[in-house]
């Protein structure tokens, strides 16, 4: 006996780029400046902390010591990325660009303007 395929709705976030529909999450904890605010889309989740979506921050410079790897996809606005004590040069990024933070990296992101990126936490 094989067992049949479970079909199950794929999940879509459309018009990731424009959607207006987001959540507020509130000030963002990592500022290290005035406050920002953040909003955003959980695409999916599951129970280990691995999520996908949509996330939105206002302009101003914040620190993060990051536990899990980061995938991020810039859809409009752009913030420069400093990593602590490692002379490497600042990496300003603009929308089309990608990067991947890895676990355990630590720096600076100054976001320029309003920040719309796609994010793959795993």
């Amino acid at each position: 006996m094989t067992d049949s395929p479970t079909t199950m709705p794929l999940p879509v976030l459309h018009d990731a780029a424009t959607r207006e529909d987001l959540e507020d999450w509130g000030p963002l904890e990592e500022a290290i400046g005035p406050e920002m605010s953040t909003s955003g889309i959980i695409l999916w989740k599951n129970e280990e902390e691995q999520e996908t979506g949509i996330w939105v921050c206002t302009a101003g410079p914040s620190h993060w010591t990051l536990e899990t790897n980061e995938f991020v996809h810039i859809l409009s606005g752009s913030m420069t990325v400093t990593a602590d004590g490692d002379g490497a040069e600042p990496v300003k990024l603009v929308a089309g660009d990608t990067i991947l933070f890895p676990v355990g990296w630590s720096g600076t992101w100054e976001i320029h303007e309003t920040l719309r990126k796609l994010y793959v936490i795993f």
